[in-house]
């Protein structure tokens, strides 16, 4: 453990005088703690939060001590009382309640069920670090010497959910530190403001923010034996993504109601939404019956459509600002063109650059050539008509994100970007070589539509396979939803977090050369499979590999398409901007009169995808 570090370069010499004479140089950058490391230019304006952070007793953190929103570290302690469930604020831990619980850690050591929470500021995020510890003056504080009886060695790193307003702002939450069941058996729990999606939905900053905490534990604990990641919606892109362009921060994740990213996975089926949605209640020239637009939309339920289509808002520059950006920061096309852009894009400008005639970050958005209801109209199930009025009148969006009858043209440099940078999450980087298990508490039949469909599960699988031509460290778990999205309540959702623990010990215990690879599918436990839960008051696992179209699983589970599937794009969803072709009536199994076949190929006279 290196101390007193500069900033900047710094050259360590290592030498030992012995039978043996060694000497090795090499040099450390080090980087301030409110970063940026790898991230780029930080951004700004940047809103603290950390008056509004609350700690469990009711306090929050504070007024800043500089503008990058830092605070001074500190260490609370809170406790659980026999017969209770929740964490109660432990004031003085020299003086130890008579109620306190106790709990045996997956190390078989019982312990005073004591958490000591260490809060601070890393790259301008607040963070905290969490585990069991018993406080006594002869040993006030675990080190990196020194472990806590109560920790187990290991390391879940808890990501948050959400995208919109992520952006511009510290937070004054993150994705959780306090879960009673990874606690009580003994697991460190990590998380920061910057690693949850409604604050930050840029998975470059929240790697980078993640990379730093993870460094802070280390230097402050000691090295975990491996580290889980934990999250649901937003937390799965931070998980997927993560572990596939940074190796080694993540040894094994379990993403819940998952997407594959945010670029390629979320925003082209919501804007896809939005302006369908759009088409059907004010672009149309023809009408078309609730089966029709389904089948057009493609979703198990057609109120997703106008559901997800709210979330497009995250490609208007105007519509998720957060609450705590000032009015008098904010873009506006007329008073404020200088004002802060609110949209995913512009979050990702020090990846994707900025357009050198607008000025504006370059967008990777586009439905260019894309035959919207092509499966539909194959089907028989929409008319030729309804078909080519649907592509005509489905229009795109300008530079602001709001509506406009032309398509939307992608900018072919941040297209490049997004591919060789990992911001489209191929599944052949750490991910070729991490354990895997996608759960899912389906809600595709949700009475009001939702945004976490089934079908992201199978396009990040089928990334996978593409990539590295199989997908055996990729286990999917299907439940209905009665413990919500993403809960530890879940007894299958505490289950898999059983055996990612048992896959990783395994993994870990496999000391032979063959590649990583290999290791971590061997590695898994026999009893972890493909499964889904009937949907029974007392459920029953079925075990079967998770198949489209066919199967008890996908029977009660569908996984309908998105729009853009029902388009003709590959489940894979990895398609940007797809290569256009010349339209060949063949394609067809519908027959278009003379006059369709013009207006058709005047639709789309560049070409079809």
């Amino acid at each position: 453990l290196i101390d007193d570090l500069v900033l900047g370069e710094n050259e360590v010499n290592v030498s030992s005088v012995s039978q043996t004479t060694f000497s090795q140089a090499l040099t450390l950058v080090n980087y301030p703690a409110q970063g940026p490391v790898f991230s780029g230019p930080h951004e700004r304006p940047f809103m603290c939060e950390t008056d509004d952070f609350e700690l469990i007793s009711g306090e929050t953190l504070g007024v800043p001590n500089d503008e990058d929103c830092s605070i001074d570290r500190r260490v609370d302690y809170v406790y659980r009382a026999v017969g209770e469930s929740m964490l109660k604020p432990l004031l003085d831990p020299f003086s130890i309640p008579d109620d306190i619980d106790t709990t045996t850690t997956l190390s078989g050591v019982e312990v005073p069920y004591m958490v000591r929470i260490e809060t601070g500021t890393i790259n301008r995020a607040i963070y905290q670090i969490s585990m069991l510890h018993e406080f006594s003056p002869d040993f006030p504080a675990p080190d990196v010497w020194r472990s806590s009886l109560g920790w187990n060695g290991r390391l879940i790193y808890s990501f948050g959910g959400g995208c919109v307003n992520g952006w511009y702002r510290q937070g004054s939450r993150t994705g959780g530190v306090t879960d009673e069941v990874m606690l009580s058996q003994g697991f460190a729990v990590a998380s920061s403001t910057l690693n949850v999606y409604g604050n930050n939905c840029n998975d470059v900053l929240a790697a980078e923010t993640m990379m730093m905490v993870k460094e802070r534990f280390i230097e402050a604990y000691g090295q975990p034996r491996y580290t889980i990641g934990w999250g649901c919606s937003g937390g799965s892109y931070q998980n997927h993504q993560i572990a596939d362009n940074y190796p080694g921060l993540l040894d094994g994740i379990l993403p819940g109601c998952s997407f594959p990213d945010v670029g390629s996975g979320t925003i082209p089926m919501v804007t896809d939404a939005r302006l369908l949605n759009r088409y059907f209640d004010e672009g149309s020239t023809v009408s078309f019956t609730d089966t029709q637009k389904s089948a057009v939309v493609g979703f198990v339920n057609l109120a997703t459509m106008p559901n997800v289509s709210v979330n497009a808002g995250r490609i208007n520059v105007t519509e998720f600002c957060p609450d705590v950006l000032p009015m008098t920061m904010r873009y506006d096309p007329v008073d404020n063109v200088q004002g802060a852009r609110c949209d995913v894009f512009s979050h990702y400008v020090n990846i994707y650059g900025r357009d050198q005639e607008t000025g504006f970050a370059r967008r990777i958005l586009d439905n260019i050539g894309v035959q919207y209801g092509l499966a539909a109209l194959n089907g028989t199930v929409i008319s030729p008509e309804q078909f080519l009025d649907l592509n005509r009148y489905v229009g795109g969006y300008d530079e602001d994100g709001k509506f406009r009858s032309n398509r939307t043209e992608g900018d072919i440099v941040a297209i490049g970007r997004a591919y060789r940078t990992g911001r489209l999450t191929s599944g052949g980087g750490g991910l070729a070589e991490t354990p895997v298990i996608d759960y899912r508490a389906y809600s595709d039949d949700r009475e009001n539509g939702d945004v976490h469909v089934r079908y992201h599960s199978f396009s990040m699988r089928e990334r996978l396979m593409k990539a590295n031509g199989h997908a055996n460290n990729h286990v999917m778990l299907v439940e209905d939803d009665r413990y919500g999205l993403y809960s530890s309540s879940s007894p299958v959702l505490r289950g898999a977090l059983a055996h990612m623990d048992q896959w990783l010990s395994n993994l870990s215990a496999d000391m032979t050369n063959a590649p990583k690879s290999e290791k971590v599918v061997r590695s898994k436990p026999v009893e972890l499979v493909d499964a889904c839960w009937s949907r029974s008051r007392n459920p029953e696992r079925i075990v079967e590999e998770q198949v489209r179209g066919s199967g008890r699983c996908e029977e009660l589970y569908p996984s309908a398409p998105g729009p853009r599937e029902v388009a003709g794009a590959p489940v894979a969803g990895d398609i940007l901007k797809c290569q256009l072709k010349q339209i060949d009536i063949a394609d067809y199994t519908v027959s278009f009169t003379g006059e369709e076949e013009a207006e058709l190929r005047d639709i789309f006279s560049d070409g079809v995808c």
